[in-house]
């Protein structure tokens, strides 16, 4: 998550806490702290939303070489970063932390070691300064986000895609969310982050830099046969709006292992149908992805949960890019109109 967007999320819950601050600054100005999972981000605002300036230290060529994100390393990374990063985001603003109104800092979800350290550091500089501390659940600081750069009024249906987690919920208000279906085993980001690793894809030079979504999207787009691969499209008949997407690994890696023994690959070597895998994980993904929006679009049309002349469905990606943004828009037109939704994508 971007410490801006923290910082954003912040601003309403400051108006609040406005009377506790001590801050001789004209205006109001929010710092944010995150740290939830592998990347150390700071920022700063100002009550018109304005990014005053910001800075971002990047774990991610170190996972990597480590063949994803070990929890330990993570923090130790953190630990080494915050303090810079802080320092260097004052720097970049012209600002002491004395000017500062409140501090903002990420409490959760995330991997607990490292939230634990943006935790810490943010209760150090509030209580050595004086400063408010405003915490922040991420996964509703990105749901709101949408508002900052579209008009899009309460309630509305949204879907959260990212490395860890991936839910449908609607935001009824700035602190109030009603969730419809969530994963139960695991996120769209793990799901590729795991097949990935397993195909093998950072032997390839052009994605061995890539996270796993990336380096899964950028194979898919090189496919000639999408359809050589029928992978199943998880909990079909389920009525509910969860997700689950270890059924999907498995299916997929199934097939990788079928090719790898027919084509007797052995040691770093790849399948010649990699692309192909790619792509129709992508798909099946997707399809996932959709089929379950449509049921809680369907269950918010039934309960009257969003009014006729407010339907907006955000959907809002961190895990992949442009192909899986494409793919979801394609699929959804026709559903959208069905239930009268409009999609904004974020």
């Amino acid at each position: 998550m971007m410490p801006g967007i923290l910082c954003r999320s912040a601003m309403n819950t400051f108006q609040k806490l406005r009377p506790l601050t001590n801050s001789k600054c004209n205006s109001t100005l929010i710092f944010g702290i995150e740290t939830s999972c592998d990347d150390t981000g700071c920022a700063i605002i100002n009550e018109e939303g304005n990014i005053i300036a910001e800075s971002l230290k990047s774990q991610n060529l170190v996972h990597l070489r480590n063949g994803g994100i070990i929890p330990d390393v993570a923090q130790d990374l953190h630990r080494k970063y915050i303090e810079p990063t802080v320092t260097e985001t004052l720097l970049k603003a012209n600002l002491l932390m004395k000017d500062i109104s409140a501090i903002a800092v990420t409490v959760k979800p995330g991997l607990p070691l490292s939230l634990a350290v943006g935790m810490k550091y943010a209760k150090h500089l509030a209580r050595v300064n004086a400063k408010p501390i405003i915490p922040i659940h991420h996964m509703e600081a990105h749901a709101l986000t949408v508002r900052m750069e579209h008009n899009v009024n309460f309630p509305y249906l949204v879907l959260l895609i990212s490395g860890g987690h991936c839910l449908l919920a609607v935001v009824q208000n700035i602190n109030k969310f009603l969730l419809l279906g969530k994963s139960i085993d695991m996120a769209p980001g793990e799901l590729f982050d795991k097949i990935a690793r397993r195909m093998k894809l950072r032997n390839v030079p052009e994605l061995s830099t890539m996270c796993g979504g990336q380096a899964v999207e950028t194979a898919a787009l090189r496919a000639t046969n999408p359809e050589m691969f029928n992978l199943p499209i998880p909990l079909v008949q389920v009525k509910d709006c969860n997700f689950s997407f270890n059924g999907l690994k498995t299916s997929v890696l199934y097939h990788l292992r079928k090719k790898e023994k027919e084509h007797k690959v052995v040691a770093d070597a790849l399948i010649p149908e990699i692309s192909n895998l790619c792509c129709a994980a992508l798909i099946a993904t997707t399809k996932h992805l959709v089929h379950r929006t449509q049921r809680a679009m369907q269950f918010c049309s039934i309960n009257n949960l969003i009014p006729e002349n407010n339907k907006r469905k955000l959907f809002n990606n961190n895990t992949v890019h442009s192909r899986l943004d494409c793919l979801i828009k394609l699929v959804t037109s026709k559903i959208m109109t069905k239930y009268k939704f409009t999609l904004v994508l974020n």
